[in-house]
């Protein structure tokens, strides 16, 4: 099934979610004011045809054609609006199943049906616009809770201490310190100072050696543009060294030649280059001390699990490390390992 027609049946998921939904946002609505009713009514159809559009600009190919960052947005705005109308229809549906059984229960008992008829009818509008309710907030909290932690996730930097021991590490190198940060994904900033301060927690470690684990953008080398500048002022006493992830190999777009993905492909590592970072794509390099020799090893991305590309050639970048005591592996993929 190609990507337009997967995008036809999300499209068409969507409109039957809507359906369903919207009995309950009517049910919702204020009824004595007009004037927001038809708001409310309109928000929720505009939301709606709004994600249609960027789902069809997305099948399309065009949506590529934007900014990272606009891309993203608007595509997680569709993603928390299917979201939030898959769970509230999944709660109205357990709902409805259960009603239903229960006017099957409640038919086989005549006597049931004529005792308090009016208070019943009264009580089960109530009970509608309960469960409407209740169907809203469960719905709405998770997608809250998602938009608030990718809005502040993306800057909420922290410094992890973890203290190794190797058996075998050579005297000289005892107390280094590793700097290690992976995941950047260039596309998703919007806060450049938010990323500087970030860069300078990690230099205000000290560390001896550092590490970049992958993943420097979400697709293009073109995300890094703006953070260039910033990135460069990773430095270390022993040197940066850094490895590809699955996103940094353009993978995940629709390219309009493999010319043009070989070229992005070409421009990410231009970047590494750029920052002064010692790129390792199924190599090895030394770090010396005193006569004292530690290996680092660096994979392309090899991902053991799923669909994730298997770029990586262990026994090539492995090849020639036999005299160093301590290796050292950066692997963007922890399933590699495993």
């Amino acid at each position: 099934m190609n990507r337009f027609s997967i995008v036809l049946v999300i499209i068409g998921i969507f409109l039957l979610l809507d359906f369903y939904v919207f009995q309950s946002i009517k049910l919702l609505a204020p009824t004595q004011n007009l004037t927001a009713r038809k708001f409310i009514f309109g928000l929720y159809w505009f939301y709606t045809f709004f994600s249609v559009g960027v789902l069809l600009l997305f099948a399309s190919g065009l949506l590529e054609k934007t900014s990272s960052f606009l891309r993203n947005f608007l595509l997680f705005a569709v993603f928390a609006n299917l979201i939030f109308k898959l769970l509230m229809t999944i709660f109205l549906l357990l709902e409805d199943i259960a009603r239903v059984l229960k006017l099957a229960y409640d038919s086989t008992i005549p006597e049931k049906k004529y005792i308090n008829a009016p208070k019943q009818g009264l009580e089960l509008i109530n009970r509608n616009e309960f469960l409407s309710k209740t169907a809203l907030a469960v719905a709405t909290t998770p997608v809250v809770a998602l938009t608030y932690g990718i809005i502040s996730g993306a800057y909420d930097y922290r410094v992890r201490h973890i203290k190794l021991s190797l058996p075998n590490l050579p005297k000289k190198f005892n107390g280094i310190k590793i700097g290690q940060l992976s995941d950047i994904h260039s596309g998703s900033f919007y806060n450049s100072k938010a990323v500087k301060g970030g860069v300078e927690m990690l230099l205000n470690e000290k560390p001896d050696l550092i590490f970049f684990t992958g993943d420097l953008v979400n697709n293009t080398a073109d995300e890094t543009t703006d953070y260039i500048p910033i990135f460069r002022h990773l430095k270390a006493p022993l040197g940066v060294y850094s490895i590809l992830g699955n996103h940094d190999y353009g993978d995940y777009m629709n390219w309009p030649s493999l010319k043009a993905k070989q070229k992005n492909f070409e421009n990410i590592i231009k970047v590494h280059n750029q920052l002064g970072w010692r790129l390792l794509m199924n190599e090895h390099a030394f770090i010396e001390n005193g006569g004292e020799k530690l290996a680092i090893i660096g994979i392309e991305n090899f991902g053991a699990k799923g669909r994730f590309p298997k770029y990586g050639k262990l026994d090539l970048a492995y090849s020639g490390t036999e005299e160093a005591a301590v290796k050292l592996l950066l692997s963007h993929d922890p399933s590699h390992w495993d």
